[in-house]
């Protein structure tokens, strides 16, 4: 068969998605290209024939060698069937010669392992038409494999867009504006939340705590996880969830003797908070929290509205109050210029401002929609497995 050399074929090249499907729908090319050339119909029937006479081989190589009677009975099934192959194929058949050849090898009185050996040699030539057959499947996959790398490839570049039009829109930030009318309400309310949490932890019954948790599953912007189902039917049901998140923390180390001077339940305490210790010591206030930097104006304001019945459950006036200024942030005019400000002072690296500066992000962008249209041409064109 004819051998191409392919981008592959070189170790220090690497192949991109686009230039591996090239490669492999030109290998499947060149495959059909060879069938089309010996003609798909000899191609078919040497190879059919050709795995039918390694199959005889293969299941009389130990049964027709030898001296015996069975060796003798095996020999001569395997001498007819091999016989009706041949004379079964096609006079013009050009592999027919390699069919003889092998049914010449094994026309002896007794046959040996080197017997059956040579016959495969003389059938090599037929082996030839199967190599192709063989080669335009493994082609065929190696299509589907490149067609899928890829797609892959695309949606890996969607978000290495992303990323750089990110990149692009911090770089119009005004790095110099004024970022501390957002930051120091943020941060005022943050705090004060987070006390106010940690007070309402500890004073609060878990039971109270819990429905708090499971309150938010309504609230798409406040995150809190919600407990396993055994602790919170534990705590919901019996009376040791009238105790603080702390006490349970502080029961469960105890020893089921001493345990049991405090609570009723003092087995099931033991065996139920004890293995959900890391799920109750996790409970804090950061669901509440705006963060820094803050989101678009539409999140936080949406954010602060939902925040609201939560923190008037948990704080004081003041710190519904420090959360009513930081919705009302939202609403100046200047926010956008100024959350921009701060995403880009938060988020862009040293690497990346030098990248913005010498236009290198810029040009990647226009690379990579260049790229992606390629991608996109080459996977719309009829597929032709």
């Amino acid at each position: 068969m004819s051998e191409s050399v392919s981008r592959s074929d070189d170790p220090e090249t690497e192949r991109t998605p686009l230039e591996g499907l090239e490669d492999a729908r030109d290998r499947y090319a060149r495959a059909i290209s060879e069938i089309e050339e010996r003609g798909p119909e000899t191609v078919e029937e040497t190879t059919t024939a050709y795995h039918e006479a390694t199959d005889l081989l293969d299941r009389y190589v130990d049964r027709a060698t030898g001296t015996g009677r069975e060796n003798f009975k095996a020999y001569v099934e395997l001498e007819g069937k091999f016989d009706s192959l041949v004379d079964g194929l096609s006079d013009g058949l050009e592999a027919r010669e390699a069919f003889e050849g092998a049914l010449e090898a094994l026309d002896k009185r007794r046959l040996s392992e080197s017997d059956f050996e040579r016959a495969r040699e003389r059938l090599a030539p037929a082996r030839e038409y199967a190599d192709l057959l063989e080669e335009r499947e493994a082609a065929r996959e190696a299509v589907a494999e490149a067609r899928k790398a890829a797609s892959r490839r695309l949606r890996a570049i969607d978000d290495e867009l992303d990323e750089r039009k990110r990149l692009l829109e911090l770089a119009e930030a005004d790095l110099d504006a004024p970022v501390e009318r957002l930051r120091e309400p943020i941060a005022r309310y943050d705090e004060l939340v987070r006390t106010a949490f940690r007070e309402y932890r500890d004073e609060a019954s878990a039971r109270e705590v819990f429905a708090l948790l499971d309150r938010s599953r309504w609230y798409p912007f406040v995150p809190f996880e919600r407990p396993p189902e055994d602790l919170k039917r534990f705590v919901r049901e019996r009376p040791a969830g009238e105790y603080t998140i702390p006490e349970l923390l502080e029961y469960a180390d105890y020893s089921r003797s001493k345990l049991a001077h405090y609570v009723e339940d003092a087995d099931e305490l033991k065996r139920t908070v004890a293995t959900q210790q890391t799920s109750l010591e996790g409970i804090d206030a950061e669901p509440l929290t705006i963060g820094w930097p803050p989101g678009p104006a539409g999140v936080l304001e949406r954010r602060s509205r939902e925040l609201r019945p939560f923190v008037d459950r948990v704080a004081d006036e003041e710190t519904v109050a420090a959360l009513r200024e930081v919705r009302l942030l939202a609403r100046d005019e200047a926010y956008d210029r100024l959350q921009t400000a701060a995403q880009a002072v938060e988020q862009l690296t040293a690497e990346e401002r030098e990248r913005l500066r010498d236009g290198q992000v810029a040009a990647e962008l226009e690379a990579l929609r260049a790229e992606r249209e390629r991608l996109e041409d080459a996977l719309e064109d009829d597929d032709p497995v």
